[in-house]
């Protein structure tokens, strides 16, 4: 399958930017050099953790990694193509908005393929995240505590508490979520 090839652009134009070749960011991020390269390639998509582990070196958010630039700063109202798009293996985030430094909330849908998650390695960032499952289930673990969330079904939490998500089941799952400040 196809990675985001806007994507590793970014991530190359970011790594450049800061006079840092893939071993160098590979060595700051404990990310392998060979992923990097297949993320900038466009061969393979990253995680949220790994993107996460990307960006912590360069100085940006995810944002800046998957932020294709489209949406104008002080936009309003958005069509279904004006939306930030960014796939992550199974995980797909369509994100209202971009360029959300500054903003106060990130808005998204989260869309993850049977077998998807948000990674290995659990996420913990400063701040607040809120979701209701649409369709499919979601397995959400917050600290200790696992829980696998049906349509209708919903979380809160403080996102400081290590967290991740799986899609356990056998179809697709839509979440609709929000994060404050946004993390990604």
């Amino acid at each position: 399958m196809q990675a985001d090839n806007g994507l590793g652009q970014r991530l190359r134009k970011f790594r450049q930017a800061r006079g840092l070749s893939m071993r160098d960011l590979a060595a700051r991020a404990d990310v392998s050099h060979t992923a990097i390269s297949k993320i900038e390639r466009g061969t393979i998509s990253p995680s949220v953790a790994i993107l996460k582990k990307l960006a912590l070196p360069l100085g940006i958010s995810v944002t800046a990694l998957i932020d294709d630039g489209r949406a104008a700063d002080g936009q309003t109202f958005f069509r279904r193509e004006d939306l930030t798009i960014a796939r992550l293996g199974l995980h797909t985030i369509r994100q209202v908005g971009s360029n959300l430094a500054g903003h106060a909330l990130q808005f998204m849908e989260d869309t993850y393929e049977p077998g998807a998650d948000t990674g290995p390695d659990m996420l913990s960032h400063f701040g607040e995240e809120a979701g209701m499952v649409l369709s499919g289930t979601l397995e959400v673990t917050v600290g200790d505590a696992v829980r696998i969330l049906g349509p209708g079904e919903a979380y809160f939490f403080e996102s400081r508490i290590p967290h991740r998500f799986r899609n356990p089941g056998e179809q697709t799952c839509v979440v609709v979520a929000a994060a404050t400040p946004p993390s990604l």
